[in-house]
Order: structure tokens, then sequence, then C-alpha cells
């Protein structure tokens, strides 16, 4: 037991600033497009996002949007602070499948300060698709505006590592 009464391996609290994809996303829309990423076919920047677990040591997939920014890459959390970004934290990186290539990066996770720049290219990409876990703000909204929020959505920058020969 810790000082505060809990055991040290018991389960943080969810954190708030979690958005549940609803029925259809998780078993119609999430599987269709990792259907379609495994077979080397992209929607729209997709990949399949492969991380270990931070506790299993496992590898964990799920579909994500790479997102590109003058020259460098991005994985944002629209849904807010869910178990991959957990893991990616933990692990520092993980790989990117699109059919049979595999891309393996390190991931630096952005201080809420850099984030409004990507928040809004990221928003510019795919508002149509993920708007809903971004109420009130846009691609056009001001600065502030996207800093407000900025707490609520993590931001990795990734760098691609060379793949051995």
């Amino acid at each position: 037991m810790s000082v505060t009464g809990e055991s040290p391996n018991a389960t943080p609290p969810r954190s708030p600033h979690v958005i549940r994809p609803g029925w259809f996303t998780i078993h119609v829309v999430n599987r269709a497009v990792a259907w379609l990423t495994r077979r080397g076919i992209s929607v729209m920047g997709s990949r399949v996002l492969a991380v270990r677990g931070r506790k299993s040591g496992e590898w964990r997939r799920t579909p994500v949007n790479v997102l590109t920014v003058e020259g460098r890459h991005y994985l944002v959390a629209p849904r807010g602070h869910v178990q991959w970004t957990h893991n990616m934290r933990a692990a520092g990186g993980g790989e990117l499948h699109l059919g049979g290539h595999v891309q393996t990066f390190t991931a630096v996770e952005l201080a809420d300060d850099e984030k409004p720049e990507v928040l809004r290219a990221y928003l510019r990409r795919w508002k149509s698709e993920v708007g809903v876990f971004f109420p009130g703000v846009g691609p056009d909204s001001p600065d502030a505006d996207l800093r407000a929020i900025a707490p609520k959505h993590p931001v990795f920058r990734i760098t691609h590592t060379p793949t051995p020969t």
C-alpha cells in the first residue's frame, strides 16, 4: 500500500478527457480502415499503429492517421488520453504498418503550447471525421482556443528510424 492507501499496482482512474467512439465507429469504421490498411490501402493517411503495452509488453494495434506538417510527422489522439497514448508514453515509439511495409519510429510528446499549429492542420485535414471530438473549435479557431483544448488531445512528433536491411 502507498501512503495514500492505494495499491501501487492500482489502475489509475480514467481520464475525464476520453471520448469513447460509438458502436458503429468501433465495429464498422475502425475495422474497415484497419482491414484496408493491412492490405496496403491507405485511407487519407491511415496506418495501423503498433505499440508495446506498458504493462503486458504485448503489441497493441489501432488504426491512426499520420499527419505531416512542414515535413514533420505527427500522431494526434482526437479521442483524448486513450490506451495507445499511455502506451506510447511508456514505449517512446512503435511501428506504423501499411500492408507489408513497416516503419519503426520514435515518439516525443508535444507540450501544450506546441500543439495549436498541429491541431489546426489535423482539423483542416480530418474535421469531417473527428470534429465531434473537438467541440467548439475548428481549423480557423484562434491559437488561444486551440491552446485551451490542447491538454485534452495528446500529440506525438514521430521520427522514422532506419529499417535494418
